[in-house]
């Protein structure tokens, strides 16, 4: 008889991800860990795929670990507002992170033209920035 479902290496193959991915994120809790069969191999289905799949999309849209494991907690369709305020506090986040990195950006440009202008100058004005 054949066994249905997937071993821990195509389950990870599956979802792109290291097998030792798949192990830390049930070390976490974050993936169930099913039972091993008397002198079988554990397998996952389906419902497991997709919760690797939804946590690696998550962390694609920057949620930490602990964000996600909020969000697998959420997930018996009756916390929607629950997890709607964590996605609107890591909106805020993103935000105020892509603020911060529009005024790294305006510096960075500064420099760069300055050090642009100033060919053959003794001093770099990126390296005199940088150390003052």
């Amino acid at each position: 008889m054949a066994e249905t479902g997937f071993t821990i290496g195509q389950l990870a193959a599956a979802a792109a991800v290291n097998i030792e991915t798949v192990r830390y994120y049930q070390r976490i809790k974050l993936m169930p860990e099913p039972k091993r069969p008397p002198g079988g191999i554990r397998r996952y289905g389906e419902k497991e795929l997709s919760r690797l799949q939804f946590i690696k999309t998550a962390q694609g849209l920057g949620f930490t670990l602990e964000e996600i494991a909020d969000l697998v907690e959420l997930d018996d369709g009756t916390n929607c507002a629950k997890a709607h305020d964590i996605a609107v506090h890591k909106l805020e986040v993103v935000r105020a992170r892509l603020h911060d990195l529009r005024k790294i950006e305006t510096v960075l440009s500064r420099l760069v033209r300055q050090c642009e202008s100033r060919r053959g100058a003794i001093r770099c004005p990126l390296i005199e920035a940088l150390q003052t």
